[in-house]
């Protein structure tokens, strides 16, 4: 009789949890896709006018055009580092999503907030050993991705 009763409460157990899963579900705000993917689309592309722009601006100041990629990286690295500081671009990121996650700027935002983050820590081993943490892996499949790429390239001259 024990074990019926054990039976049932684990039964009846089972049913309030997927009522529960039910409710959760009817009362879960419905996720605005459409919206989400026009913001991340327009501040994506806002983010790259602003790296053409800058790239335009290195241009007229002297630069080649092979010359130029580098310096406009660099300055966007810097941008994207400080807005990060002031905590302007934890901001943007809230509001655009995978928007603001632009390959550089996005790679300069992880490394930057992760030396905020760990900074009480002490310099080495909070910012100089954490401060790579989410970036280090996306820094070593790079390179990794890099060499295999140089080296295809390299045989099949």
């Amino acid at each position: 009789m024990a074990a019926r009763a054990k039976k049932r409460a684990v039964k009846r157990q089972e049913v309030l949890e997927q009522e529960y899963k039910d409710l959760a579900q009817r009362q879960k705000p419905k996720t605005p896709v459409v919206r989400n993917v026009l913001v991340a689309y327009l501040v994506g592309g806002l983010i790259c006018v602003l790296g053409q722009a800058i790239t335009q601006l290195y241009l007229r100041l002297g630069f080649s055009p092979e010359d130029v990629g580098n310096p406009t990286a660099a300055t966007l690295i810097l941008i994207s580092a400080v807005l990060t500081g002031l905590g302007v671009y934890d901001v943007i990121g809230q509001f655009a999503g995978a928007g603001s996650a632009v390959p550089v700027t996005g790679f300069a935002n992880s490394v930057v907030s992760a030396a905020l983050e760990f900074k009480r820590e002490g310099l080495v081993l909070g910012v100089g050993a954490r401060m790579f943490s989410l970036a280090g892996p996306v820094i070593v499949y790079g390179a990794v991705t890099a060499f295999v790429v140089g080296i295809i390239k390299a045989l099949l001259r």
